[in-house]
């Protein structure tokens, strides 16, 4: 018999919706639920894109981590007051109506939270930050989109370096001014929201990481995919592992309290 293994924390991931034939599915990828059991050494949660208030006050209540993921939808512009979105942009309603709000809760409870991809910019819309919308268009940046065409192996592999700004979090993980990562994205952090801290840029300027800079929780957003094969990577794994640290951390804090 196995024996339950009671100081991994519960951690919350949120789930895109998507239409499989002709039903909405709510789903989650299968790398961030490996780098929350690999990386953080967590129990992941799937957490349902249904936007309602009591629901999110009883997760909180429950849950010792947040992880909000990557997606190929964007954030819906008229959530920052940008212009209307290119034809064709793929968006998630559902979920937007979800994550926002959980992540101003989030913060305000104090639950550790660790944003990817997607998950930094509904961290900096939520908070009050804009976006660029297509990063690629925009004077003096790169292009950041992946290409499609070549293997998944490929397209997950390190692309350009990020300069971990001093005395943040980042910092705090690693040793080094610069290390390289994966950042595949088309939209991207324009205006940060008051209270976050530029934690990394990207050679072009472009900002690739926000931590909270007054957050009563461990509060990270990341525009790159160190949720990819997490072990493999001792910067990734070390991330993972503060943010898998802050939730068990929270989780003893609240149990000391009952």
């Amino acid at each position: 018999m196995v024996t339950p293994n009671y100081s991994r924390p519960l951690i919350a991931l949120s789930a895109c919706v998507r239409e499989v034939g002709i039903h909405p599915f709510h789903v989650v990828g299968e790398k961030y639920i490996t780098a929350v059991r690999d990386g953080a050494q967590g129990l992941a949660l799937m957490l349902p894109s249904l936007p309602d208030a009591e629901i999110r006050a009883e997760l909180l209540a429950r849950v010792d981590g947040l992880l909000l993921t990557g997606s190929p939808s964007n954030v819906e512009p008229h959530l920052y007051d940008g212009p209307p979105s290119a034809e064709g942009t793929h968006h998630d309603a559902q979920r937007d109506a979800t994550t926002l709000p959980l992540v101003r809760d989030a913060v305000q409870a104090g639950v550790p939270i660790l944003c990817i991809c997607r998950g930094i910019q509904e961290m900096n819309v939520a908070l009050g930050g804009t976006l660029h919308q297509r990063v690629h268009e925009v004077p003096g940046r790169q292009d950041h989109r992946e290409d499609q065409s070549q293997p998944r192996e490929e397209q997950y592999a390190p692309i350009h370096d990020i300069s971990i700004t001093p005395d943040g979090v980042l910092a705090s993980l690693w040793s080094e001014p610069t290390v390289m990562v994966n950042s595949l994205h088309a939209q991207g952090i324009d205006q940060p929201a008051p209270g976050l801290r530029i934690e990394a840029t990207a050679p072009d300027g472009q900002i690739e990481a926000l931590s909270g800079m007054n957050t009563r929780g461990f509060c990270l957003g990341v525009q790159w995919h160190p949720e990819w094969k997490v072990k493999e990577s001792a910067f990734s794994s070390a991330l993972f592992r503060a943010f898998g640290d802050a939730a068990r951390k929270c989780a003893q804090e609240r149990n000391y309290r009952r």
